[in-house]
């Protein structure tokens, strides 16, 4: 189930990314597109996340707070992707992302015992 996870979250942030670029080159359609697909994927690592959660023996807190950082990640890339639809800044939300980003990664990757390679 890990790597079910990895791949959707990987997928997700290559979506975000996708339309990013469809959002600059002024594509509204085709960003409308692939922002429903991103929501579908966000679903997606929340069903992995939590499939993973209720697998474990014992939930220690650092599992729990890694899961609420990873809520923030995707929380983030909706407003990011919301508010420039609207034409509205993205500046707090950029910061939130790229630190929510690292510290989930360094909390799933460093910190935990659970990782892709078990």
């Amino acid at each position: 189930m890990i790597h079910a996870h990895i791949t959707t979250w990987v997928l997700a942030l290559v979506l975000f990314f996708v339309a990013l670029g469809l959002h600059r080159s002024g594509k509204a359609r085709g960003l409308k597109v692939v922002h429903m697909i991103l929501r579908l994927f966000y679903l997606l690592i929340i069903g992995t996340g939590i499939w993973i959660l209720s697998s474990l023996h014992s939930i220690s807190m650092l599992y729990i707070i890694k899961s609420l950082i990873g809520i923030v990640v995707i929380a983030s890339i909706e407003m990011i992707l919301v508010r420039l639809a609207k034409g509205k800044s993205t500046t707090m939300f950029w910061l939130l992302f790229v630190i929510s980003l690292i510290l989930v990664l360094y909390l799933g990757f460093m910190k935990l015992p659970l990782t892709f390679l078990s």
